[in-house]
């Protein structure tokens, strides 16, 4: 039974890293807990700050919640660390009772698809880390394709698609960094093409997600009357499902609205078209001279279950870039058992297991890392919560550390890691926010924050003011 202060360490900072901790500082005995947050960005919150689209009002609310958890000083914050390279789990072992993995999902799954590797094909988690200004990642990308199209019917297919049709200066409201806000201005974009391979009652992204695809200025939304296919399946879920009836209930509003428009010659059209098919199915993405220049679909029917079924018809559409949104992916963590057909940690209610199905004392995973890229805030808090019980329960019979090494920054000193703390984010959150005061918008106001880029700026903007802030 250890009889230490028990030493803990979460890798990952997003809303899983940020929810474990938090339950674990509130724990009958969290008083006593020495809790320790890594990230290998220098700022925290993980997918809210990296996975967003920026325009998502309820953003907000979720990154205050963490600020909260953060800010009330029982947990500490270590930034600009890459688990793997700048901490081994050796280092981690010496230090801590237990280590908690809450890495998240950032890759791409991936799509078995002939012309998937064209130039013009590409991954909406690499789209996503670009406009939300991933410092990992290059500061353009190439929009210069004219009709696109969008692979998938879940949240980041919509979000992909809005912010693609989207005018750049409707976003300036957000915090888009300027290397994005430039990009999307000279974007060739007229229309942006989604497609799902069931029909609008299987759909997998929520009434918000669809709502906000309206509010964009100069955008039409284009509906497929064809498209609108309903087995028994379908029936039964509209009538159990609020969700599921609220998003039919829309779509197909939206389809009258777009029938009176065309009969109305007053009405102007928009000058980007946002167009929302379903049953089809991907068969291949068509090229000339190495880059894209189509997609080619099976037409799907229902099968009375709520499933699809080819019907032998082929249908092509000319578009020059092709976003795949089918799902996210983990990566694997040096040291740590991994599953690659699914892309998690195997665990057990948390635990994480080896080969052999046995629970490796010490080690727990929670998040998406864990289960998978499914499921929204409320399923990660009550994850998290498994997760801290099962560590909660294990800790008095965790092994005492052998060693009284040095603090953890001071080894990540020594290696010259130049680590950020809770203090170097907010002064780098009160850095991005003055540099949105100096951005005045055509109605007289200012934006609300301007996101930085770079890894280094990040850095040294963080820790030459972190210690002024508080």
């Amino acid at each position: 039974m250890t009889e230490q202060t028990p030493r803990i360490a979460i890798i990952g900072s997003g809303p899983a890293g940020v929810y474990a901790a938090d339950l674990l500082s509130r724990s009958e005995d969290g008083e006593d807990i020495t809790i320790d947050l890594f990230d290998r960005y220098p700022a925290p919150f993980g997918l809210i700050r990296y996975g967003v689209a920026p325009d998502h009002p309820r953003i907000k609310g979720i990154v205050k919640a963490l600020h909260k958890v953060m800010d009330r000083g029982r947990i500490r914050f270590i930034g600009n660390v890459d688990y793997g390279t700048d901490l081994t789990l050796e280092d981690l072992r010496r230090r801590y009772h237990a280590v908690i993995f809450a890495t998240g999902a950032i890759g791409d799954a991936e799509l078995n698809l002939p012309g998937i590797a064209l130039e013009g094909s590409f991954g909406a988690a690499d789209f996503v880390s670009w406009y939300d200004g991933h410092p990992d990642y290059p500061r353009s990308w190439p929009l210069d394709a004219a009709q696109i199209a969008v692979l998938g019917n879940g949240n980041v297919a919509l979000d992909v698609a809005r912010i693609l049709s989207k005018h750049a200066d409707d976003l300036l409201t957000t915090e888009i960094p300027e290397n994005v806000y430039q990009g999307l201005r000279s974007s060739a974009v007229t229309d942006v093409h989604v497609f799902g391979r069931r029909g609008p009652a299987q759909v997998k992204f929520t009434p918000l997600e669809l709502r906000e695809l309206s509010h964009s200025r100069d955008v039409d939304i284009v509906l497929y009357e064809e498209d609108f296919e309903f087995d028994d399946a379908s029936d039964a879920l509209i009538k159990s499902n609020n969700q599921v009836k609220t998003m039919v209930s829309t779509l197909t509003n939206w389809l009258l609205e777009q029938e009176e428009r065309q009969s109305d010659p007053q009405v102007q059209p928009a000058s980007r078209r946002l167009h929302l098919h379903f049953l089809h199915s991907p068969v291949e993405i068509t090229g000339e001279d190495g880059k894209v220049t189509g997609i080619r679909f099976e037409r799907q029917q229902l099968d009375g279950s709520g499933n699809a079924r080819g019907t032998g018809e082929h249908l092509d559409y000319a578009v020059q870039a092709v976003y795949r949104a089918v799902g996210y992916f983990g990566s694997p963590l040096a040291q740590v058992p991994f599953d690659a057909d699914r892309g998690v940690i195997p665990h057990r209610a948390g635990r994480v297991i080896d080969a052999d199905g046995a629970p490796i004392p010490g080690l727990y995973a929670t998040g998406w890392i864990k289960r998978g890229p499914v499921g929204l805030i409320g399923h990660t808090k009550s994850d998290a919560a498994e997760t801290i019980g099962n560590l909660l329960e294990d800790l008095p019979h965790l092994s005492d550390l052998e060693a009284s090494d040095a603090d953890v920054v001071e080894l990540l000193q020594e290696r010259g890691v130049q680590t950020t703390s809770w203090d170097g984010w907010l002064a780098l959150d009160a850095h991005e926010q003055r540099l949105g005061t100096q951005h005045q918008l055509a109605d007289g106001s200012s934006r609300e924050r301007v996101k930085v880029v770079s890894r280094e700026d990040m850095v040294q903007i963080s820790r030459a003011l972190q210690g002024a802030t508080r």
